[in-house]
């Protein structure tokens, strides 16, 4: 049986830092998508992990509040919802019907369909 990761061999391969470019944002970004979807197969480790990306992910996002050009419509999403201040999951739900469809759509694994997007544009008051 391997060795359990630690959080320490965790850090050590994602390397968090502040972030100060689009780039490390990406980066991290998808580091933390990807942790996301792991939903309960996340380890506490990789628990404590992704919240510290949520942090210096917020933190970039606070420094830098408009969506950069280009970016998927998994990020703009989170943007949108990150802005909003509530729950992805309570306010996403009725869009994508559920929570497990609500991360995915966050984490970019699931496509947004053009009722969804219509759904969102109301829901954001875009």
């Amino acid at each position: 049986m391997p060795a359990a990761i630690t959080y320490l061999d965790l850090l050590m391969e994602t390397c968090p830092q502040v972030i100060e470019n689009d780039e490390q944002y990406e980066t991290l970004g998808k580091r933390y998508g990807e942790l996301l979807g792991k939903q309960r197969k996340r380890t506490p480790e990789e628990t404590k992990l992704m919240r510290l990306l949520g942090v210096l992910i917020q933190d970039y996002d606070r420094r830098d509040p408009v969506p950069r050009d280009g970016c998927s419509p998994a990020e703009l999403l989170r943007f949108l919802v990150d802005e909003s201040g509530k729950p992805a999951s309570e306010l996403l739900a009725p869009v994508f019907g559920s929570r497990s469809h609500v991360s995915e759509a966050l984490s970019g694994r699931r496509p947004i369909g053009a009722d969804q997007a219509r759904k969102l544009g109301k829901l954001f008051r875009l």
